[in-house]
């Protein structure tokens, strides 16, 4: 296992501070952060159903994209600048409405410059996945 860059309170604080259109609103909490995985819960709320009632796609994407980010900072540290290159997202089943979201992401590999993971989403309790999410980023030279 990796050691992780970053705490999750350190994690916190930088999103807060440098990302608060999307960990702002409070919504959004990251339950554990590693250095290879992450899981982050974003509490249910009506603005993420769809009509029919199921949670929409981009609620799924734009959560399964924060995880991406939030394991990567954690595994090297207050980089903001990284960037998605890449996302592709199998939608599995429903999210049900009334239900947290859970998004769990590892990394896959992690490069200089590039660094490939994957994202599950779970509705609630169930193990049956809603979403599965592969991703690329990019990472800035820093150095």
């Amino acid at each position: 296992m990796a050691t992780a860059k970053m705490s999750v309170a350190e994690l916190e604080a930088f999103l807060k501070r440098e990302f608060p259109q999307a960990f702002g609103a409070g919504d959004i909490a990251i339950e554990s952060a590693d250095g290879t995985t992450c899981l982050l819960r974003q509490t249910y709320g009506e603005r993420m159903l769809r009509p029919g009632g199921t949670v929409s796609g981009p609620t799924l994407m734009a959560l399964a994209d924060f995880a991406m980010y939030v394991v990567l900072l954690s595994a090297i540290g207050p980089v903001g600048l990284a960037v998605t290159t890449s996302l592709n997202i199998n939608f599995l089943r429903k999210g049900l409405p009334g239900q947290d979201v859970l998004a769990a992401a590892k990394l896959l590999k992690l490069g200089k410059r590039l660094a490939v993971g994957e994202v599950t989403l779970l509705s609630g309790t169930s193990a049956d996945p809603i979403a599965h999410v592969t991703s690329t980023y990019s990472i800035p030279n820093v150095g």
